[in-house]
């Protein structure tokens, strides 16, 4: 991808997001995220998640010779995902796909990945990592974003609104249970929103 032309697309679509009220990832975040995959080196990356493919971006521009699959349920978003990649020159390298995660056949995707990233509805972490883990190769690596949720991870539940009670309860308990996997190395970092890393054995 030319470098003016993904640089200026970067500035548009964090302005959009800004706008928009569309969260992408923070500069640290996806800073960090870039890092870890560069040193991992993945040839195949799959996204839950894409927003207006922002992070999509981002991971293609730090590895130009890998291949990205991302998923968007919402439409608006997905369209301007597609336009954004467009726009920077990265469709031949980023396939966006509209369609709830979890209802998607995964024949469509027809391929497996040495990363997949989890960045989408916070209390459905567990669902989306028992549907795609069959994708994931054997030394892959899974990267979980937001898993510390503005601080709210790591209070008692009485003192989170209500309303995020039940998604707080099981991005704890996915936590919890990717810790104890007996097939995955599992740590996590704080930076970011807290990025949780999970190593395929």
């Amino acid at each position: 991808m030319d470098n003016e032309r993904f640089e200026n697309t970067i500035a548009d679509m964090k302005i959009y997001a800004r706008e928009n009220h569309v969260p992408i990832m923070e500069d640290e975040g996806i800073s960090q995220l870039t890092a870890l995959l560069i040193e991992q080196q993945p040839a195949a990356i799959l996204e839950i998640g894409s927003a207006i493919g922002f992070s999509a971006l981002k991971m293609a521009k730090a590895l130009p010779d890998a291949l990205i699959d991302t998923i968007e349920r919402d439409e608006v978003r997905y369209s301007k995902a597609r336009e954004y990649i467009q726009e920077a020159g990265g469709q031949e390298q980023i396939r966006v796909f509209q369609a709830d995660a979890l209802e998607l056949d995964l024949s469509l995707l027809n391929r497996s990945y040495d990363a997949i990233f989890i960045d989408a509805a916070k209390g459905q972490y567990e669902r989306f990592f028992e549907k795609y883990e069959v994708l994931l190769n054997s030394g892959g690596i899974v990267y979980c974003d937001n898993m510390h949720m503005h601080g709210m991870s790591s209070v008692p539940l009485t003192e989170i609104p209500r309303r995020k009670r039940t998604m707080i309860r099981n991005l704890k308990k996915f936590k919890e249970t990717m810790m104890e996997h007996a097939q995955y190395e599992t740590k996590l970092l704080d930076i970011g929103d807290g990025i949780m890393i999970c190593k395929k054995r």
